[in-house]
């Protein structure tokens, strides 16, 4: 529809306006709004308009459909500053007598750009914005001007979330006997969920016209009844689910035959549950043989150790080892799918970009390593269960959760795909993928347990145990160490200081306690390790991941990725963290190795680094563009072409031959 025939439209929905107002919700308005700044950065700040529709009514999306009208914004803003273009969310669609709108129903926000003199104070921003709202039946223009400060911003994550992301490919389009077929190119292993394309293009494509949706190969192929424009480019937006799209633009040119139609939502996303169930049970199991692990699970292998021959006691600690295990696995993932529905842009592993998490589990493990030197016996607690070092169920429950616990940090094989895709379904199948990682996790020892030609297999009890439990201190004492190593990478030397005062008051006063039982006796060792969590700094120190990293790398952005890809040169992206095992094995393995810098030197790459050990909102929403959750991420990106994923473990061939 032309811009005369809405400006029509506009006109009629104004004489309506009068009856509407009868139905307008109490207070006279139908949406409100707020102005909201985020956060500033050298002379940018990023600044939301928040609409919030009340229920029945809806507003309108930068093109919106076959009526309708999009916001506009008058700025008052200080001498010094401009304003960029409003930036929209992805949209839903409302058929109406035939027409389609492209709307929004629910509470979004229209975001925009403040450029902003360099070392300015307070930034007062007022705002008059217009915009249509409407129901079904009637339309009303509304208006409001909105005020804030914009030096006083905040995060504009959950908004900033729903904005669509670059395509990262050439899309192309071609009109032939009356229909437009648009091809995008979409990796097969990517899921959809109701995908659909809103132009932005006006003219090139009837809005009311039904669109199909097929795959073939790598590329996604959208066909449609062709409107009356053929422009040079069909710019536009996919959604592909869950609230998320793909901006692109789409130049004229061949584009694949149809080929599978896209399956409905509700069966697209049994294979793709499943899949990802899959690939977490076994990205578990292959946790066990992890280095962050492997010191925990020494633990449970005394245990089973002890359990001898009694097949009762083997059953029950296999299935308290497990419950421990699958647990946590879903508490953790329930906490970070409750933290980014609050718009933290945080992934898997989250907890350990804390210091203070850091520092309790220093403690702990410490604890554990000093109890199976000797120093001391943990006293028992209350039901008759021991910590994570004694034997019985309870015993084997707190092995499962600390060895869940610690394994976040490592992201191995299969696992990064399959967490990726949990944080883009349901909440109840991605809480089954977390849980499935749970359970690979715990597969070894629930065997164990549960089969006794394995069972057999294990050594007799005997008194080899108690040198086998003071061997089993040395890799436990290893994992302080390395968390150690971590707090002082996070949080400096002044939170070392405080970890090993802390340590040693806590083994001190257990071994104090001994010779005495029950929860009092525990309780100046947890109050010494409380104390110690709540006064260790936690400023973010700055990043050294650069400086330890290849030659020449430079910290990661999103803009100095374009500006590298804009210049023709060939780029290698990594995303890292110091308590990432997997990532500190490959780097000093493969990245800092001599042969790759000189390779890299010879092809004129460029090399940008992400440091995530404190959390980072650009690269937590980077690595979900990617489909990950986690770290360790290697992309290359070579002149013209979309990134291509490395694998999680590398290999000096296969780094040596980007070039």
């Amino acid at each position: 529809m032309n811009r005369l025939a809405r400006l029509l439209l506009l006109v009629l929905a104004a004489l309506a306006a009068a009856p509407a107002l009868a139905q307008l919700p109490p207070g006279g308005r139908a949406m409100d709004v707020s102005l909201v700044p985020g956060e500033r950065h050298g002379d940018r700040v990023a600044i939301a308009f928040v609409m919030r529709p009340k229920p029945g009514w809806h507003g309108y999306w930068q093109n919106p459909g076959d009526a309708g009208q999009p916001a506009t914004v008058e700025w008052q803003l200080p001498p010094g500053a401009s304003a960029g273009p409003l930036r929209y969310p992805v949209p839903q669609r409302l058929i109406v007598a035939g027409m389609m709108n492209y709307v929004f129903a629910k509470d979004h926000a229209l975001l925009s750009e403040l450029r902003v003199p360099a070392g300015a104070g307070p930034l007062p921003v007022t705002a008059t914005i217009r915009y249509l709202v409407c129901t079904e039946q009637v339309c009303v223009p509304e208006s409001a001007t909105v005020s804030a400060d914009a030096a006083k911003g905040g995060s504009l994550d959950a908004w900033t979330q729903a904005l669509p992301r670059p395509l990262g490919g050439e899309a192309r389009y071609e009109i032939e006997d009356g229909t437009l077929r648009l091809g995008i190119p979409m990796p097969a292993a990517v899921g959809l969920d109701d995908p659909y394309f809103y132009p932005l293009t006006e003219g090139a494509l009837r809005y009311a016209a039904a669109q199909r949706v097929s795959r073939r190969g790598d590329w996604l192929i959208v066909e449609t009844q062709a409107g009356d424009a053929k422009p040079a480019a069909l710019e536009g937006v996919l959604a592909i689910g869950g609230g998320q799209g793909l901006s692109l633009a789409a130049r004229p040119g061949p584009v694949p035959a149809a080929g599978v139609p896209v399956a409905a939502p509700a069966e697209a996303a049994k294979p793709a549950i499943a899949a990802a169930v899959s690939g977490a049970l076994l990205g578990g199991l292959l946790l066990n043989v992890m280095p962050c692990v492997f010191p925990i699970l020494s633990l449970k292998a005394l245990s089973l150790a002890k359990a001898g021959g009694d097949e009762g006691a083997a059953r029950r600690e296999a299935l308290a080892y497990s419950a421990g295990v699958v647990l946590v696995c879903v508490a953790l993932g329930a906490l970070l799918l409750a933290v980014r529905a609050g718009g933290a842009a945080v992934g898997w592993a989250f907890q350990l970009q804390d210091p203070r998490v850091t520092l309790f589990l220093l403690m702990l493990v410490a604890a554990i390593a000093l109890n199976l030197a000797g120093l001391f016996e943990l006293p028992s607690i209350g039901v008759g269960g021991g910590l994570a070092a004694r034997s019985g169920p309870a015993g084997a429950f707190w092995t499962g959760a600390l060895a869940a616990f610690v394994a976040t940090p490592c992201t191995g094989p299969f696992m990064g795909a399959a967490l990726g895709a949990a944080l883009v379904l349901p909440a109840a199948a991605a809480l089954a993928v977390f849980a499935g990682l749970g359970l690979g996790l715990a597969l070894p020892f629930l065997l164990v347990g549960f089969v006794p030609a394995l069972r057999r297999r294990l050594p007799r009890p005997g008194p080899w145990m108690g040198t086998l439990r003071r061997i089993l201190a040395v890799p436990m004492a290893l994992t302080a160490l390395w968390l150690g190593w971590l707090l002082e990478r996070q949080a400096g030397g002044a939170a070392m200081l405080v970890a090993l005062a802390g340590t040693a008051a806590v083994g001190a006063l257990l071994w104090w306690a001994r010779r005495r039982h029950g929860w009092l006796a525990l309780a100046p060792a947890t109050a010494a390790a409380a104390a110690a969590v709540l006064i260790v700094p936690t400023a973010v120190m700055p990043t050294a991941a650069v400086a330890r990293g290849l030659a020449g790398a430079e910290p990661f952005s999103e803009a100095r990725l374009a500006a590298l890809r804009a210049a023709g040169r060939p780029v290698f992206v990594y995303f890292t963290a110091d308590w990432c095992l997997t990532c500190k094995v490959n780097e000093k393995a493969v990245l800092e190795r001599e042969a790759v810098a000189a390779a890299f030197r010879r092809g004129n790459v460029a090399v940008l680094v992400g440091d995530w050990t404190r959390g980072n909102a650009e690269i937590g929403r980077f690595l979900e563009k990617q489909g990950r959750s986690g770290v360790p991420l290697y992309l290359w990106y070579a002149p013209g072409k979309p990134a291509e994923i490395l694998p999680q473990i590398l290999t000096l061939a296969e780094v040596t031959r980007l070039r």
